[in-house]
């Protein structure tokens, strides 16, 4: 007859093992408030060893970072607008300079970048798919893959009052809403963010060009009322342009 050992009782499973006696309540939550304080310190810590791209825009543009705080509060007791797909309400008047969209992170900044120019800005934070809209009236004269600025938008805006040929470039797409010869309004979606072409991750690159050539994005458009570290417009009455 084989043996078969009778099952242990739930009082013989801990016999012999020592359990580890269970903190007071109070002890208990003493220990997490100090451990996420602790970690508050250090992450404060760590975060100071880094420098923002908006920070540094920031400094180079003669502001501090006190008054850049200021704006910020300021800002936000004016009216917004809430950029999504194009309507009556926060279409942009006539000739009016917008944002492409709401809520990012200014990644790259116009300059040198391992030997070659980096074009433009690049506005990122964002997840895939956000969609953007054209920043001023204009035909759009390429929709289409273009080498590295992958999926790429460029738009005409024909000459300003000062006689200059101004075109605005969008890189990186994920999708193409517009077609080549589409006019568009300021506001209307043109496209939605990617990564494609030579991209490290999703954003939008974006470029003004004046007579063919490449200028640094961030003064001219504050001149023309948008500012790309405050995300404010002075169309909407977020911000003033520059004299």
């Amino acid at each position: 007859m084989q043996y078969r050992p009778e099952p242990l009782r739930e009082s013989d499973r801990y016999r012999g093992r020592r359990r580890a006696p269970r903190p007071a309540r109070g002890r208990y939550a003493a220990v997490i408030t100090t451990a996420f304080i602790g970690a508050g310190v250090v992450a404060f810590g760590a975060g100071a060893g880094f420098k923002d791209a908006k920070v540094d825009a920031l400094s180079s543009d003669a502001s501090t970072l006190a008054d850049a705080g200021l704006s910020r509060e300021l800002m936000a007791d004016r009216p917004s607008r809430d950029k999504g797909l194009n309507s009556s309400i926060n279409q942009a008047p006539k000739d009016a300079w917008i944002l492409p969209f709401r809520h990012y992170r200014v990644t790259s900044l116009f300059g040198q970048r391992w030997g070659r120019l980096h074009a433009g800005v690049d506005l990122g934070g964002i997840p895939e798919g956000t969609p953007f809209g054209a920043v001023h009236d204009g035909t759009v004269i390429l929709a289409r893959f273009n080498g590295g600025y992958g999926n790429c938008v460029i738009i005409d805006h024909g000459v300003d009052a000062n006689g200059n040929r101004l075109q605005t470039v969008y890189g990186h797409a994920s999708k193409l809403l517009v077609k080549e010869g589409q006019v568009v309004k300021a506001g209307d979606i043109i496209a939605l963010a990617g990564n494609t072409g030579h991209s490290f991750g999703t954003h939008l690159h974006l470029e003004i060009h004046v007579n063919g050539q490449v200028v640094n994005p961030v003064p001219w458009f504050k001149d023309h009322g948008v500012d790309f570290f405050l995300e404010t417009e002075a169309v909407f009455g977020e911000g003033e342009a520059s004299d």
